[in-house]
């Protein structure tokens, strides 16, 4: 999920580029802090990181 990856969609759906979350996790490594996800179908995701103060 941390990946980049392009989008499937038709021509009349806004693209997207899928570097997000890959732009996210590279931020939180080059930090050395730590990123979790919490999922549940149906209800949705969460994405929990620290971010320490230095």
């Amino acid at each position: 999920m941390f990946e980049i990856f392009q989008t499937l969609r038709e021509q009349n759906e806004q693209e997207s580029t899928g570097v997000g979350l890959a732009i996210v996790k590279k931020i939180i490594d080059d930090h050395q802090e730590d990123i979790m996800v919490k999922s549940e179908l149906g209800k949705g995701t969460e994405f929990i990181f620290t971010w320490r103060n230095n």
